[in-house]
């Protein structure tokens, strides 16, 4: 009988509101999965892993996604950092060292975080706002009393998602909590949220519908009576991301956030409307006046702008006519297809006379060109906005006096907005890169370094030290003390959002890790931290990649060959050693369409014969000599897609069985798995019996038996938190649910014990 193992690891495009229309399996009750926790722990106490022990082998150069951060008012050396997945962790000498304080809780996700220094309290909320494909859910409210030793779990464990905590100035019973809600499926625990009695009761004050919650929230610091909320609408759905709608707005309190009214009217000079998305909130005061400011995401279009002279566009293209095009000058084609990344073979020449013969129209040329990367960057929305106000938010005034270069169709991942509380008219907001304005938001300039990552989430100012501030981002902390002209960066942190980790067969072994924004890296799994390298400036884990690193499969016949790459299938094969690298990604043919490719696109180097590289779209491919030239080997294996603005309907996981070349595994994102038993000349639906509609996030074939498989499937794109663990001993006839004692959280990985059959390890994706 075979007994699973638990094995967590702690690691460190415009479509306006509609409703969706596809049926959704229900979300998991907040109450069962907080019960569930016991059952984890009780898991933990009784693993035979606990005689397992563990090191660290780092890496702590790039550090992850921040949050939020929470600083001394009287030490600005010391402050906790709130990471998105990565748990809190606190600083008491400036980012030099930081220890974590929340990695034993029930979630490692965080959202929020405020701290009274006064009495030592910590409150924490779980579950971050960004909204991208790694936010994954919190289980509320967390406190603290002790400074970060001990926590205490305090309510609103359906919130999932939370983006601001406000304490009362004086009563350090009084809380405000803005919720934002579940990510993935409509409910009711979003929008304000009050307490008076530390936390052990809350009462919602402000709710909006089912899809908005609240995303921002502030205080005024001269009357706390005062408070203005920002609301966001969004839905995301596996296959589309509704960034914005009519729920979104700011709302303002006069009576200490027990009644709101909505201030973003159309009277108030602020947009509203369909077009209305993520919403950030600040203030300061000039000459004892509160300044206001809001940064808004305006998800409407921009108005087209005319094609520069000589130069082919899409939109000419979709209605062009055969006898048009026939009529351009070659050049024109030619520039199209090289700046489209259309394939070398496709000349203008042999384009035009494919046009001509009838077997392409000019519409191909554009729909060849959408997949999902060309949909988020080449969307032309407004984007980010800033407006002020003057008169407690009665009426605002855009300050921007050109569109602001701070995102594309992307600002549900950013939306935050700062201004200097000793200079109103110096304001920071945050996105690719983090902009600063000297003149109240009507021109700005980047402040990133070399040493800043490029994507940002926050930012603290010292209200005391002119241009100190602390600053948030993909990348951990950095800290400057001129106002941005120049960072420290504090990464000794071992921390990190990993997608994907594989190990090569050198002695002493190779680790390689592919990254949410933070690329891909390789090192000795020898690694002991140090500070040293910053003397010999030799640090042992090297970045061999950028981008979103994503999957990453290892030649181990010299180690040096290695197979990896970024977001949507934009894969290479790459010498380590020699440091050349070629893209690797098939493309079709002209007259097809694009290939649909997961933004962890799956790959896997045979184990037979590692020249042979399976690599996946909604088709598996397979190429005979290391990349070079790929074949389709099955047709679509999945259900075909979806209409939406997020690239599904993909292939998420490959795996062949190491006792039988030619027996290939694949599961797709929208639920199916299917067998091939020579090599992928016909394929086997063998679905049935797994849980329909969740997201297949690996397969394994047994190394010990050749009819034997697992499957792991997740709903967390449904909120769904059930472990779904299953094992077929007949190539997949028929499945048997296995690990039924596991806790409600989503899993993410299986794996065989490479010497016990018995032993099996699952990665829970709730502490990733």
């Amino acid at each position: 009988m075979l007994k699973p193992i638990v094995l967590f690891f702690c690691l460190a495009p415009l479509t306006l509101m509609a409703q969706f229309t596809y049926p959704q399996p229900p979300a998991t009750a907040a109450t069962d999965r907080v019960e569930s926790f016991s059952q984890r722990k009780q898991l933990e106490e009784a693993s035979i892993i606990n005689g397992v022990k563990f090191r660290s082998v780092g890496p702590s150069v790039f550090s992850g996604r921040v949050s939020e951060i929470a600083v001394s008012p009287t030490d600005p050396t010391h402050f906790y950092v709130a990471y998105s997945s990565g748990g809190l962790m606190k600083t008491e000498n400036n980012g030099t060292t930081f220890t974590p304080l929340f990695d034993q809780e029930m979630v490692i996700t965080t959202g929020a975080v405020a701290v009274d220094w006064k009495n030592d309290i910590i409150w924490l909320g779980t579950g971050e706002v960004n909204s991208s494909r790694s936010s994954y859910a919190g289980s509320g409210m967390y406190k603290s009393t002790d400074g970060g030793k001990n926590w205490q779990h305090i309510g609103l464990e359906d919130s999932h998602h939370i983006g601001r905590i406000i304490l009362h100035p004086k009563d350090p019973n009084t809380a405000w909590v803005a919720v934002l809600g579940h990510l993935y499926s409509p409910n009711k625990e979003r929008g304000i949220y009050k307490t008076t009695d530390g936390g052990k009761s809350w009462k919602q004050t402000l709710f909006v519908d089912e899809n908005s919650g609240a995303v921002d929230l502030m205080i005024d610091t001269k009357n706390p009576k005062v408070l203005y909320a920002a609301t966001w609408q969004r839905d995301r759905r596996a296959w589309d991301f509704l960034e914005a709608g009519e729920g979104s707005g700011i709302y303002k309190s006069t009576d200490g956030g027990n009644k709101w009214k909505l201030i973003s009217t159309a009277a108030s000079g602020l947009p509203t409307g369909k077009g209305m998305g993520r919403i950030g909130l600040s203030m300061a005061y000039h000459k004892g006046k509160a300044v206001l400011y809001t940064a808004i995401d305006n998800y409407n279009r921009r108005p087209k702008e005319e094609p520069k002279e000589d130069v082919l566009t899409k939109d000419m293209l979709r209605d062009m006519s055969k006898e048009d095009f026939l009529k351009l000058e070659a050049y024109k084609v030619k520039d199209y297809l090289q700046q489209n990344r259309i394939p070398r073979t496709y000349t203008a020449d042999k384009v035009m006379k494919m046009i001509e013969a009838d077997k392409i129209t000019p519409k191909t040329l554009v729909e060849y060109t959408e997949d999902a990367n060309s949909l988020l960057f080449e969307t032309q929305v407004i984007g980010l906005e800033v407006y002020r106000s003057e008169n407690g938010g009665k009426t605002w005034t855009k300050a921007n006096e050109d569109y602001v270069s701070a995102y594309s169709s992307y600002g549900y991942y950013f939306g935050e907005i700062r201004v200097a509380p000793y200079d109103a008219n110096k304001v920071y907001v945050m996105g690719v890169p983090v902009l600063r304005s000297d003149d109240g938001g009507k021109t700005f300039k980047s402040i990133g370094g070399s040493n800043v990552h490029s994507d940002h989430h926050e930012l603290w100012i010292n209200p005391n030290r002119k241009g100190h501030i602390i600053n948030g981002n993909d990348g951990g902390i950095n800290i400057s003390y001129d106002d941005g002209e120049s960072w420290i960066k504090c990464n000794s942190e071992p921390l990190g959002q990993f997608y994907y980790v594989a190990v090569d067969m050198a002695k002493p072994y190779n680790i390689y890790g592919g990254l949410q924004d933070n690329g891909v890296w390789m090192g000795p799994s020898t690694y002991q931290a140090s500070t040293r390298w910053q003397g010999s400036g030799q640090y042992p884990f090297k970045s061999i990649m950028g981008g979103d690193g994503m999957q990453v499969a290892v030649d181990t016949r010299d180690n040096a060959t290695v197979y990896t790459g970024s977001q949507f299938g934009n894969y290479y094969r790459l010498n380590t050693r020699s440091g050349k690298r070629k893209s690797i990604t098939p493309k079709p043919a002209l007259d097809q369409r694009p290939y649909r490719w997961n933004w962890q696109t799956p790959i896997h180097l045979s184990v037979h014969n590692q020249d042979i590289l399976y690599m996946a779209s909604e088709r598996l491919h397979r190429s005979f000599n290391q990349g070079d030239d790929f074949e389709a080997i099955s047709g679509d294996l999945t259900t075909g897609g979806r209409k939406g603005d997020v690239a599904f309907s993909t292939l998420s996981t490959i795996h062949e069985s190491p006792l039988t070349f030619g027996l290939l595994y694949v599961g797709s994102d929208d639920g199916l798995v299917h067998v091939s038993k020579d090599g992928g000349v016909s394929w086997e639906n063998i679905t049935a019996g797994l849980p329909k509609d969740m997201w297949v996030s690996r397969i394994q074939a047994s190394a010990f038996e050749k009819g034997r498989v697992y499957a792991v499937l997740n709903g967390y794109r449904w909120d769904n938190f059930d472990a779904m663990a299953y094992m077929s001993e007949d190539y997949g006839k028929t499945w048997t649910k296995i690990g039924k004692d596991l806790p409600l959280e989503p899993l993410n990985v299986i794996k065989e014990d490479p010497s016990n059959a018995d032993i099996l390890y699952v990665l829970s994706l709730i502490h990733i």
